[in-house]
């Protein structure tokens, strides 16, 4: 047990090492950006629009994407490997691009503790409500374009430039089809059932936030991800699920103090998530009834949001997505002690403690 603990402890402090030194680059590369970007000297708005991602992207976030690429390529060396800077920025630029997305799709005002990219373009130009939407999705483009170029700079062979190209580029592909897919779950006549709770989680999350990770570090180390396609693609949609049932649980039972925001929010917003289909098909009809008057409500109080929760504790639905979000975390954790006959202890470690790092996160 204790040297189980002590790789944990190890592998915690990996992650908060490429977490640190990736702050420092992503700051380094904005500081710089405006210079290698061509763009017209008189623009006043480009300036603001880059200034407004930097922003975004320093803000915040544990980087656990970052750690991702760089535990995966230390499945294969523990060298240094060329091209994974290149790969991190990406990757994060990608993220930061599917935020400032998201809060225009959701109309969320804040983002890692401060104003939305939406909303601090709505706060610029209050009376111009088109210009703040269309700065907005330009704004999410660039983050994207930016996200393309920078593995397009990266200094490595050219055909490894390419395969990396075409796992963001995919990777991207699939979250667009993964946003597309939830607007229309919260359309569906019915609660969706598990399979397509699963794919929403899959295509929107687990595809650009785990699978590509993995994928590009194996690959910037040597490796073939390709020919553990089907593994990987098991492991990420795994601990996928297990992300969005985690925060799907929070949003209901989590506390909001320590969330530093409200609880209840996808029920306001009228989203199927996994906790709401959870609860309309485990509760009776009055306790339905409570529910379904509170989804899609904005005005919603915070003593319904309560009342559901009781009603979702009492019924026995928080109790059962805890036990579900466990099972798959230790499904993907089965997968990855699967690699070890052909990867680097310590590295597969990291990837069998992850989904439990999850699960603990919403406990």
């Amino acid at each position: 047990m204790t040297d189980t603990v002590g790789l944990d402890e190890q592998a915690l402090a990996r992650a908060a090492g490429h977490q640190r030194r990736f702050n420092a680059l992503f700051e380094e590369y904005f500081d710089t950006l405006s210079t290698r970007l061509d763009a017209p000297s008189f623009s006043r708005f480009t300036p603001d629009c880059l200034e407004l991602l930097r922003e975004l992207s320093l803000r915040g976030g544990k980087r656990m994407r970052v750690a991702l690429l760089h535990e995966a390529a230390r499945l294969v060396t523990a060298e240094p490997v060329d091209g994974l800077d290149a790969a991190a920025l990406s990757i994060e630029l990608l993220q930061t691009h599917g935020l400032v997305h998201d809060d225009l799709i959701d109309d969320s005002p804040t983002r890692r503790g401060g104003p939305s990219t939406y909303y601090a373009y709505r706060k610029q130009f209050p009376q111009h409500p088109h210009a703040a939407i269309g700065l907005t999705v330009l704004a999410g483009d660039l983050a994207l374009a930016l996200s393309l170029q920078a593995i397009l700079d990266a200094k490595v062979p050219g055909e490894l430039r390419q395969a990396m190209v075409e796992i963001q580029t995919r990777a991207a592909a699939d979250t667009f089809v993964g946003q597309i897919i939830d607007l229309e779950r919260d359309f569906a006549p019915t609660a969706p059932d598990e399979d397509v709770l699963h794919c929403v989680a899959d295509y929107k999350s687990a595809r650009y936030s785990l699978l590509a990770p993995m994928q590009l570090g194996l690959l910037a180390a040597g490796e073939q991800p390709a020919a553990f396609e089907q593994e990987l693609r098991r492991y990420a949609r795994l601990v996928g699920i297990c992300g969005q049932m985690r925060d799907d649980y929070l949003d209901l039972f989590g506390d909001a103090a320590t969330m530093g925001k409200p609880t209840g929010t996808d029920i306001r917003d009228g989203k199927h998530s996994y906790t709401v289909s959870a609860l309309l098909s485990a509760v009776g009809d009055a306790e339905r009834a409570v529910v379904e008057a509170a989804l899609g409500d904005p005005a919603c109080t915070s003593e319904t949001i309560a009342a559901v929760r009781e009603i979702g504790e009492r019924c026995g639905v928080a109790e059962r997505m805890r036990a579900d979000m466990r099972r798959h975390a230790e499904q993907a954790c089965l997968v990855a002690a699967g690699w070890r006959p052909r990867w680097r202890a310590e590295a597969v470690t990291f990837f069998e403690r992850l989904p439990l790092w999850s699960v603990e996160r919403a406990m």
